[in-house]
């Protein structure tokens, strides 16, 4: 009976396979000749909602072939589960040419003619970086004119299957479904995919890849530009190569090719911030041996005989200050001349990036056909979900037009709403932040009892000082808190913004991009503000301490200062972000479709179609590029807002998106169903978040310098205070150390031990000694520093911004050539749409049509004349 079933089972196959004469990677109906423009899935399960899961499905099918669009459905029999039913829809001619009207679709009138740039003179020495032209430029620059039904002859219409791409296709398509209706329910009107797909009437809704990423198609109508993608752009050992930009815009649309356009010029930009930020490693590095402040506090004479105060009350006893004679060292690394230059230098490159992406970006505006491209025009129609929701009508003021909308009161309450919730998560990730600092302060004094050595008062051993061993226990333990916070906000994000009904596209992504922007700034950057500008600031002094609830000591930071915590801190959470990025991104997708494609290996490679290859694909989605651009808009904040502590942190970054940009294309062009296409001439609203991160970096760069690091107590003491010409930055640890009378310790301070009968112990402040008629006072070079410290922030400040602000002028955003370019495209493209309309108009009056009058051919050529002077 099992061998007479494995038979049967065979029978049906060979007939399946000997059914079905076209390739599996075939992306054509049956006939062979009808391009599959999109595919619906759904599963025929036969519960309580059955019946009205099919009349929906037969209503809106029947409505989508009103509209035009040809439908073909593949039987779950044929399928390689046998559960799921395939509708494939395939746009006409006429459907194609009514909606690239409505659309604005500009298409090719003449082969552009204007010379190409001159050729760089470095092209040699880059030609190892190039990919062949084919790849770079897979078809040739045409002039191109809004589509337009009347003009068809005006068009290079050479093939009517081919001359609008499988991008534009595949986007006209979706607009028809995301409007296409499916009946009347409750008394409203519902219509669009999307709600289709949130309902479970359908389960899936894509584009098709065009073939099979390791391979080319067998049918030679397939351009197969899956496959040259994969092999020149989507493999990791390309990293060298430069992007086939205009493939990727060819391929998946505009604003994904605009998305990774940007990612590599950030990634190019990123190479020169890297080499300086070496370079200023470096000298920290070969100058780590001249630094005097830790050959003073490594010096057994000096730095072995100061005793300082205990770290925390009680538990805590008295310590040499050359057992921080390691971490002192390091911290020069980082806190040197060559940070002050870094944290100016990248003021200004910040800007140079900036402005030098507005370039880029009107070139491709240029080079895309997006110059005349109005995103109000795309996106300003109303959301479908908007026109669903809102049952209220107006009418509309500009095409007095009835139109949906939202009252102004209904408006108020979700506003509230949300404005209350984001409050709250905001509220949250503080709480959790003040959880951290308060782990801080409890685990200190255990970290220090774990270490101490009462023979040698050494409780601190070598580079792992409590210090150090508490700031990254809790760098870690809030890295952890971040991404679980990051996995709840995102959900409430995207709750939030849909309640708020936004009206239209542009106005949903605004309001998403901003929420979730604002959470992430306040997620990732609060410790490091906290470390950098709290942390060691209001610690009071031996005897008077501050503390936190009235129960926990403030934190103190190491002798050699609080940068080098700094730097633990951004580099333990930025380089936690980067590795759990690339896993999320890369493995969990490819371990999601390795799960769903198991069974389909034990399938005859006939029977596994490329619909079916594509379903089980995982879905990019609408908010796909959102999380893209946020992952590196985040990055884009460590390595400018806290850039001064770690002049590393743009090398890290240069790593990360050298690999980023790889990991992104293999996971879009082998782990993903291919997205809808979408135009989009810029990266939105991601370039005024970028631009006031850029202004906010100066100014914490400043404060970092002045507050954070020991440059300018330094500089104060080498110009004021130094008292040996010959050394003069000797005696500076000594002069920046108060001393603290034991004996006036309160009960609640004093060490329970003190076993070698200290009378002095010295705290890191500038307070006057106790037998001073202003006793623990803060001293005049207190506020000679403070002073020098504020200055140094306004001078800082006010040049890098006014050199900013004078590259910004000198650097104008559109290129001179491609200004040109653009007036002569427009001069030549009016030039032949009014001869074109000349020639028509010759016609009617060769045809004796009497409206064809000598006023007309006035007005024509008028315009021509005005296209000539503009």
């Amino acid at each position: 009976q099992q061998s007479g079933r494995k038979y049967n089972l065979f029978l049906k196959r060979r007939l399946r396979i000997d059914k079905r004469h076209q390739s599996k990677d075939s992306i054509f109906f049956r006939d062979g000749v009808r391009r599959i423009d999109f595919v619906l899935s759904y599963v025929d399960d036969l519960n309580k909602e059955w019946e009205k899961k099919l009349e929906r499905r037969k209503e809106f099918e029947s409505n989508l072939q009103k509209a035009g669009l040809e439908l073909e459905t593949e039987d779950k029999k044929e399928s390689e589960d046998g559960k799921i039913f395939f509708v494939k829809i395939h746009a006409p001619w006429e459907v194609l040419i009514t909606y690239a009207e409505v659309l604005n679709i500009k298409v090719p009138i003449k082969e552009n003619d204007i010379p190409s740039m001159v050729e760089n003179p470095l092209d040699c020495v880059l030609f190892p970086l190039r990919l062949p032209e084919k790849v770079m430029h897979p078809e040739p620059d045409y002039f191109t004119a809004p589509f337009s039904k009347d003009k068809q002859e005006l068009y290079l219409i050479n093939d009517e299957s081919t001359f609008f791409s499988p991008s534009m296709r595949n986007r006209i398509v979706n607009y028809i479904l995301t409007r296409c209706p499916y009946g009347t329910e409750e008394g409203k009107k519902k219509f669009g995919i999307k709600r289709l797909l949130n309902n479970g009437t359908y389960t899936a809704a894509y584009p098709l890849h065009d073939c099979q990423y390791w391979k080319k198609a067998s049918d030679p109508n397939c351009d197969s530009e899956r496959y040259t993608l994969y092999m020149e752009w989507a493999r990791f050992l390309r990293f060298y190569k430069e992007q086939p930009l205009d493939l990727i815009r060819k391929y998946y649309g505009e604003k994904i090719g605009i998305y990774f356009a940007w990612l590599g010029f950030y990634t190019e930009m990123l190479f020169l911030a890297a080499v300086v930020g070496l370079i200023c490693f470096l000298y920290g590095l070969f100058t780590m041996d001249e630094n005097m402040s830790s050959k003073e506090i490594c010096d057994p004479a000096i730095g072995g005989e100061i005793i300082m105060c205990p770290l925390c009350d009680q538990e805590c006893e008295y310590w040499r200050l050359n057992t921080t004679c390691e971490s002192s060292q390091y911290s020069h690394l980082f806190d040197n001349v060559a940070t002050l230059f870094f944290a100016i230098f990248m003021g200004i490159w910040v800007t140079l990036f900036l402005e030098f992406w507005k370039r880029r970006q009107a070139r491709l505006k240029y080079e895309w056909d997006l110059v005349d491209f109005e995103e109000e025009q795309q996106q300003l129609q109303l959301r479908p979900e908007y026109e669903a929701k809102c049952t209220q009508k107006k009418r509309n003021p500009v095409t007095q037009e009835m139109e949906p909308y939202l009252p102004l009161t209904s408006q108020a309450v979700r506003f509230c709403i949300s404005g209350a919730t984001v409050l709250f998560w905001v509220s949250l990730i503080i709480a959790s932040m003040i959880a951290v600092i308060v782990y801080r302060l409890a685990v200190y004094a255990a970290f220090a009892s774990l270490m101490e050595n009462t023979q040698t008062l050494q409780p601190i051993s070598g580079l792992l000082t409590p210090q150090l061993a508490t700031s990254v226990t809790a760098s870690c333990l809030n890295f952890v808190i971040i991404m679980i916070l990051n996995f709840f906000y995102e959900r409430i994000a995207i709750w939030i913004t849909d309640m708020e009904i936004p009206r239209t596209h542009m106005e949903y992504e605004n309001r998403l991009t901003m929420k979730m922007f604002l959470f992430q700034f306040v997620n990732y950057y609060s410790s490091c503000f906290y470390v950098a500008f709290f942390k060691g600031k209001f610690v009071g002094y031996p005897g008077a301490y501050t503390y936190m609830f009235n129960r926990w000591r403030n934190e103190e930071c190491d002798p050699a200062g609080c940068l080098i915590e700094l730097t633990t801190q951004l580099t333990i959470v930025m380089a936690g972000k980067q590795i759990w990025g690339n896993i999320q991104e890369a493995i969990v997708p490819w371990i999601c479709n390795w799960w769903g494609r198991r069974k389909a290996r034990n399938n005859p490679e006939n029977l596994y179609s490329r619909w079916e290859q594509d379903h089980d694909l995982q879905t990019f989605g609408a908010l796909g590029l959102f999380y893209e651009y946020l992952e590196m808009v985040i990055q884009f904040g460590f390595i400018t807002l806290f850039v001064a502590s770690f002049p590393l942190a743009p090398l890290l970054a240069l790593m990360n998106n050298i690999l980023e940009i790889r990991v992104d294309s293999w996971k879009l062009t082998t782990q993903y169903r291919r997205p809808v296409a979408a135009k989009a001439h810029s990266i939105g609203v991601w370039q005024e978040i970028l631009n006031g991160m850029a202004i906010l970096s100066v100014v914490t760069n400043a404060f970092i310098v002045a507050f954070t690091s020991d440059m300018i107590p330094r500089l104060v003491y080498y110009y004021a205070y130094s008292e040996n010409e010959d050394s003069p930055m000797s005696g500076y640890i000594n002069n920046s150390l108060s001393v603290f009378l034991i004996s006036d310790f309160p009960e609640r301070n004093e060490p329970k031990g003190n076993p070698e009968n200290f009378v002095i112990c010295r705290y890191r402040d500038y307070r006057y000694p106790p037998d001073h008629e202003r006793k623990y006072l803060h001293t005049m070079q207190f506020w000679h520093i403070l002073a020098a410290k504020l200055a140094f922030i306004i001078i800082m400040e006010h040049v890098v911004f006014i050199v900013k602000f004078f590259v910004a002028w000198m650097i104008p955003d559109v290129p001179a050539d491609v200004k040109a370019k653009i007036k002569r495209e427009k001069y030549l493209t009016q030039k032949i749409l009014h001869e074109y309309e000349l020639e028509k108009l010759k016609e009617r009056l060769c045809q004796g049509d009497k409206q064809a009058t000598e006023k007309e051919f006035i007005a024509t050529e008028g315009r021509m004349e005005l296209s000539r002077a503009m």
